[in-house]
């Protein structure tokens, strides 16, 4: 051994130089990556995030608006369409007199008279969605009703008081029959200009001057037919 390290041979540390050029070029791309993706970031505008989902709008919407509680609009249908104001009609029916059928789509009520003739109300109906058919009984009636809104009408609208004491303004009006043992009632109504639209709650209310009329006219277990075509 002379002491003297003998000088490397060609190819001794190519591997290892290859590698290290390798790494380099590596770190050099990534270092170039970064700056171009920053640029690139700098100029393109914020991203617009996509638009959030709104809350349902109410599902059934009538065909006017209704009149608040509390509101009294009168008791007569004198300025309604001649359509809807109390009259004796043409109408065969094999139902027995006093028999109520009410027609959904026509909104109207009939009071049977004979095989030929019956008593015709103008009513308003229950907004789509709201509407029903059915064959029932009177099973109370009441003059100058409380309200009282279901749990049902509450909870889809929270801003309806939880009750009402009977008289102007009530949204039952001035008369109420209720139907079976269901939440239903042929009642009058605060709101005379709503006959002939759908906007209750599946309920069918006349002008009070006309639901008073039809009050005097049955009596409790009276039959109530309820059609929708």
């Amino acid at each position: 051994m002379t002491g003297i390290e003998p000088a490397p041979r060609p190819g001794d540390n190519a591997g290892m130089t290859k590698q290290g050029r390798a790494a380099n070029f590596g770190r050099m791309s990534a270092l170039i990556g970064a700056a171009m993706l920053c640029a690139v970031s700098a100029e393109l505008p914020a991203q617009q995030l996509p638009p959030q989902p709104q809350p349902p709008v109410f599902a059934y919407q009538p065909t006017m608006q209704d009149v608040d509680p509390g509101v009294d609009h009168g008791n007569s249908g004198a300025n309604l369409p001649e359509e809807y104001q109390r009259q004796l009609v043409l109408y065969r029916s094999l139902q027995p007199p006093g028999t109520i059928i009410i027609d959904t789509q026509e909104r109207h009520l009939y009071l049977i008279q004979d095989e030929t003739h019956a008593l015709r109300y103008g009513i308003g109906v229950g907004r789509d969605g709201f509407t029903w058919q059915g064959l029932l009984q009177i099973t109370r009636k009441a003059e100058w009703p409380d309200w009282h809104p279901p749990p049902e009408m509450i909870e889809r609208q929270p801003y309806l008081p939880r009750f009402m004491a009977g008289g102007p303004g009530n949204p039952l009006g001035a008369r109420a029959m209720y139907l079976g043992n269901t939440v239903y009632r042929i009642h009058g109504t605060n709101a005379p200009e709503t006959i002939g639209q759908a906007v209750s709650s599946g309920c069918f209310r006349l002008v009070n001057d006309d639901v008073t009329d039809l009050y005097s006219r049955v009596q409790v277990g009276t039959k109530v037919i309820v059609r929708q075509d």
